[in-house]
């Protein structure tokens, strides 16, 4: 039956998760099955697609650093254009849409164009990523603040206005997005600002994926592998802070 609350000419930006079917939301589920337009990230695609109807039409639109992509503002107008033309158009994006997700830009040109929009909140993959690992992104009386930043400015280099200060924290969960290249750079100046280079770190690669990889380290350690490794082929999240590793068996 027609959904009154996702009528033709209506946008849906729904957010996927961090890969795993099962970490959709019932919300972000209904809306594609809705769908009559789905326009996917690279990262929220797979599985996560089988949940569209067969009416949709599935449009890749992702953009993943080093390759070739989508610009922003060919998306804007893709998403724009068939809502205008009167259909149900649902924007796939991966992890929690809210969280370096480009989710203003369409915002502005949605609300530009007069077209009507809901966002469908998920499950970030810095929440998916400690689940993983088996522990909690706070602790009680060590840990009782969590920061998100980004490890890339738009030239895909370590942002130049960093609060050393406020990721030095060593009582402070921190969770860096899109830093896998700019890792070795950003520890090297954590550890100059004081943060041990023996903090707990935590390095998940492609969270929710078939080939997910977990890694236990600490800051200088992972800044090193992270070096040795060279560009990375699957997307990657590091966590370090006072992180509540349970104890390793032999």
């Amino acid at each position: 039956m027609p959904d009154p609350d996702f009528p033709p000419g209506f946008v849906s930006l729904v957010s996927a998760g961090p890969g795993d079917p099962e970490l959709l939301t019932l919300k972000a589920a209904r809306r594609l099955s809705q769908a009559e337009v789905v326009l996917f990230d690279d990262l929220a695609s797979g599985p996560v697609l089988d949940h569209a109807g067969p009416q949709a039409e599935l449009i890749a639109v992702g953009k993943r650093a080093g390759r070739p992509s989508a610009r922003q503002e060919a998306v804007n107008a893709l998403i724009v254009s068939h809502a205008q033309a009167g259909r149900r158009v649902v924007r796939l994006k991966s992890g929690d849409s809210g969280i370096f997700g480009r989710l203003e830009e369409e915002l502005t040109a949605l609300t530009q164009a007069g077209i009507p929009f809901e966002i469908v909140p998920g499950v970030t993959s810095a929440s998916a990523a400690a689940a993983a690992m088996g522990i909690p992104l706070t602790r009680r009386l060590t840990a009782r603040r969590v920061q998100f930043i980004t490890g890339a400015d738009v030239t895909g280099q370590l942002p130049g206005d960093i609060n050393w200060a406020a990721l030095a924290d060593p009582s402070v969960t921190t969770v860096v997005f899109m830093g896998q290249r700019s890792f070795p750079l950003l520890a090297q100046g954590l550890i100059a600002h004081g943060l041990p280079g023996d903090t707990p770190a935590m390095f998940a690669e492609a969270v929710g994926h078939p080939g997910q990889r977990l890694l236990r380290s600490t800051v200088a350690e992972l800044a090193r592998l992270l070096h040795d490794q060279g560009p990375a082929s699957q997307p990657g999240l590091i966590l370090y802070g006072p992180l509540a590793f349970p104890p390793q068996t032999a």
